[in-house]
């Protein structure tokens, strides 16, 4: 996968796996609604690498991830409030600490984009009720995330089936949302837990999604 794309690849990412309700400064989310409501759901997501499922947890300004790849668990805790992404590694009690953003690190910002979207109807996606939208956004590079996304009135992303392509590279990314529970989240799921040591990965926070999902795409297809 070229560059461009493992960029859209991350963006896919910090945008439909729960994390929407803390982009708000991203251009595509600044479209859309940002989630008024805490929820919790079981996430599958679906790439041309991996296929990979966790619980996501979101609360104001919050959100929490938990993936596991390859055998191993990852948690992720985005905090706004803190402009901070925690990275947690249970097996081993320790934890990364990133500034949150809104970019790739290395990669271009992720506001630099040009979007364009329209509603295309109702239609119901595990038994909840969402609004389908078709949706393009083009980086100044050239690389281009186009496709569609559900969404609920509450602004749930419950669905999306996108491809990123870059001239006549492409790869399609899915994602899906099931057993969506909206209520109040337990504070403690976006906090520190004790016992964790703090690692200090110096360059290596700039990790892209390209070497993320090498090594760990043998999980299950679906």
């Amino acid at each position: 996968m070229k560059k461009g794309l493992a960029a859209l690849v991350f963006l896919f990412a910090v945008v439909f796996i729960g994390c929407f309700a803390v982009t708000a400064d991203t251009a595509y989310a600044g479209k859309m609604k940002e989630p008024d409501v805490e929820y919790s759901a079981l996430n599958v997501m679906e790439t041309e690498q991996a296929a990979i499922q966790g619980m996501v947890y979101s609360g104001r300004g919050k959100t929490r991830n938990e993936m596991e790849m390859g055998g191993a668990k990852s948690i992720s805790i985005i905090r706004k409030d803190k402009k901070v992404v925690w990275t947690l590694m249970p097996d081993q009690n320790m934890y990364m600490e990133t500034p949150f953003t809104g970019n790739t690190g290395k990669e271009e910002a992720l506001t630099d984009m040009d979007v364009e979207q329209s509603v295309v109807g109702e239609e119901t996606v595990n038994g909840v009720k969402a609004t389908k939208y078709k949706m393009i956004a083009t980086r100044k590079d050239g690389t281009k995330l186009g496709g569609f996304s559900w969404v609920t009135k509450e602004g749930i992303v419950v669905k999306a089936d996108m491809i990123a392509k870059d001239g006549k590279s492409k790869t399609r990314i899915k994602m899906e949302l099931k057993d969506l529970k909206i209520g109040r989240q337990d504070p403690s799921l976006f906090e520190l837990p004790a016992g964790y040591n703090k690692l200090d990965m110096g360059g290596m926070g700039g990790m892209n999604m390209d070497e993320m999902m090498k090594g760990r795409g043998k999980g299950r297809r679906r």
